[in-house]
C-alpha cells in the first residue's frame, strides 16, 4: 500500500485538538474527523486536516500548497448551509483534484428527496407515493394519498424535524406539520405515504463495481404500542432516549437469503440511478408483504467507528482501516468525467 498525501475537508468547527485523546473523541463533536483522520494516520498516509468556514480560497491554497493525492471530504455544508456541501465538491472537481465520496451530481440528487423518488419511480424502484408542498404555495392534499402520511424537510438529511408527530392521520395534523416544517425547519416539505414495516438500511462501496454491506435494522424493542417506528430527530441524537426505549441497530435477523438478495440489488440499482459513487447508505421500508421500498439515500453516510455503515462493514469482514483505505483507493480511482 503506497501512502499518500489526503487533505482532510471539516467544518472549522471540528477540526479535532491536537491533544485530542481517544477515549474523548466517543462524545465529542469532532468524533468523526479525529477517527478518520487518526486512522489514516496509522495506515501511513500524510495528513492535512483543514477547517473550512464561508470561504473556498483556503481550499485552494491547501491543494496548491500541500499537493495532495486525494482530498478527503467530510463537510456536510458550507458557509453553515447544509445544501452547498455539493458545490464544494464541484469546486474540488473544477480544481481537478481527487477526492472520496460522492460526486456533486450524485449529491445533488440524493439531497433532494422528491427528485431522488422520481428518478427511482421512472426506473421501476417502488417508492412511497408523495407530494411537495412548497413554502408560499397552499399545499392541497389529493384524495389518492391517503392518511397516513410522513411530512419530513425535502432536503434536510440526520432526521432533522422528524418527530412522533411526523407522522398525521387527519386534515388538521397535515397542515399543522407542513407548517412547522416551512417555519421551523425554513425548506419545503415532502409529504408521503408513510410505510409500515422494518426500518432497513444498506451501505454501497464503489464507482463502477459495487459491493453492497450486510442489511442493518434499526429495531424498536420498548416502543409503546401507538408509538411509530421511526428514526426521530430525538432518537438519533439522544443515547438516553434510545437506551429507554431498547433502540438499537444491527444486522438484519430473519431475512430469507432471497429477500436479503433482492434488497441488496434494489439499493445497488438505485445508487447507479442516482449517479452515487465512492460510498453511501440508502434508507428501505420492508413491509410485512415483502414489498421493498427505498425511502431516501445518503451520499457520505456518518463515517465514524461504531456507526451504522462502518459496523455493517465490519460485519461484512471490511474492519474500519481496511474500510478507510478502500474509500481513499475509490477516491483515487474516480474521474468526475465518468459520471453521465
Amino acid at each position: 500500500m503506497k501512502a499518500q498525501r489526503v487533505l482532510m475537508l471539516v467544518h472549522e468547527s471540528l477540526v479535532p485538538p491536537d491533544d485530542a485523546k481517544a477515549e474523548d473523541a466517543p462524545a465529542a463533536p469532532w468524533r468523526t474527523e479525529y477517527d478518520v483522520a487518526k486512522t489514516l494516520k496509522k495506515l501511513g498516509h500524510e495528513i492535512h486536516v483543514l477547517g473550512v468556514g464561508g470561504e473556498l480560497n483556503p481550499i485552494r491554497k491547501a491543494v496548491e500548497e500541500f499537493k495532495p493525492d486525494v482530498t478527503w471530504n467530510l463537510l456536510e455544508g458550507f458557509d453553515d448551509v447544509v445544501t452547498w456541501d455539493q458545490n464544494v465538491v464541484a469546486y474540488l472537481e473544477l480544481l481537478k483534484t481527487k477526492y472520496t465520496g460522492c460526486n456533486s451530481r450524485g449529491m445533488l440528487l440524493g439531497r433532494d428527496k422528491a427528485l431522488t423518488k422520481k428518478l427511482l419511480s421512472f426506473h421501476r424502484i417502488r417508492v412511497a407515493d408523495f407530494l411537495i408542498a412548497a413554502r408560499g404555495r397552499k399545499f392541497r392534499r389529493p384524495k389518492r394519498l391517503a392518511f397516513p402520511l410522513f411530512v419530513k424537510s425535502l432536503t434536510m438529511d440526520s432526521s432533522i424535524g422528524i418527530s412522533q408527530a411526523s407522522v398525521v392521520e387527519n386534515e388538521d395534523k397535515l397542515q399543522e406539520r407542513v407548517r412547522f416544517i416551512h417555519e421551523s425547519i425554513g425548506t419545503d416539505a415532502l409529504v408521503e405515504r408513510y410505510i409500515e414495516g422494518r426500518e432497513l438500511y444498506v451501505g454501497i462501496l464503489g464507482n463502477k463495481r459495487l459491493r453492497a454491506l450486510p442489511i442493518w435494522e434499526l429495531s424498536f424493542e420498548k416502543m409503546p404500542e401507538d408509538a411509530r417506528k421511526i428514526a426521530t430527530e430525538r432518537l438519533k441524537w439522544s443515547l438516553t432516549y434510545q437506551k429507554k426505549h431498547g433502540i438499537v441497530s444491527g444486522p438484519a435477523k430473519d431475512l430469507p437469503e432471497a429477500l436479503a438478495r433482492k434488497i441488496q440489488d434494489v439499493c445497488k440499482r438505485a445508487y447507479q440511478v442516482l449517479y452515487l459513487n465512492g460510498y453511501a447508505r440508502l434508507d428501505l421500508r420492508l413491509s410485512e408483504a415483502g414489498e421493498i421500498y427505498v425511502i431516501e439515500a445518503n451520499p457520505n453516510p456518518q463515517i465514524a467507528r461504531g456507526e451504522d455503515f462502518a459496523d455493517a462493514a465490519d460485519a461484512g469482514g471490511l474492519a474500519y482501516g481496511p474500510l478507510l483505505q478502500q474509500i481513499v483507493n475509490l477516491g483515487l480511482a474516480w474521474e468526475p468525467s465518468q459520471v453521465g
